[in-house]
């Protein structure tokens, strides 16, 4: 079980930028449970937000003026629901774990998914064992799990989806 440091002050948050690609790639790889294709539709999703904010995509990224990006989350309203909102990506440097980076990229991508009138969020992830702190982290947030998909990753990795209803 890893330990929670002190919350780190020295950050600020924002949409991450293009210039931010390289460390985008770079924290999704260092987080050691994706295989490579699944960095290229990280990649392919934080393009899409660059290319046009907050057209499919919105993202938040928690910066450090020391360290750059220490993580990021991408989000967007999903296609063919009425104000359900998915939570695509959500990562942050090894270096940052336990430090309070994800639950703030967590609540500000919810503080914006209210404002802009989400009813709910959905999040999916895997049921592999390497997965088990994500999935502890979604449910500290207030996330309840509510459909597992038997070997839908591949043989013997579920996909998990979690929600949490906003109103």
């Amino acid at each position: 079980m890893s330990t929670v440091r002190e919350a780190r002050t020295d950050l600020h948050w924002e949409p991450p930028q293009r210039a931010h690609r390289e460390q985008v790639a770079g924290i999704v790889q260092a987080a050691g449970v994706f295989r490579p294709d699944e960095v290229d539709v990280a990649l392919e999703v934080f393009d899409g937000f660059c290319d046009a904010p907050g057209k499919d995509y919105w993202a938040v990224g928690a910066l450090s003026e020391s360290d750059g990006l220490a993580g990021f989350a991408l989000y967007g309203p999903t296609p063919c629901t009425v104000d359900t909102w998915d939570l695509y990506w959500i990562a942050v440097h090894p270096s940052f774990h336990g430090s309070g980076v994800g639950r703030g990229l967590m609540e500000r991508a919810e503080s914006h998914m209210r404002s802009a009138g989400a009813r709910m969020c959905a999040i999916e992830t895997s049921s592999r064992e390497d997965y088990a702190a994500t999935r502890h982290f979604y449910v500290a947030c207030g996330y309840e799990e509510v459909a597992q998909i038997a070997d839908f990753y591949d043989d013997g990795d579920d996909r998990v989806t979690y929600t949490k209803r906003f109103k």
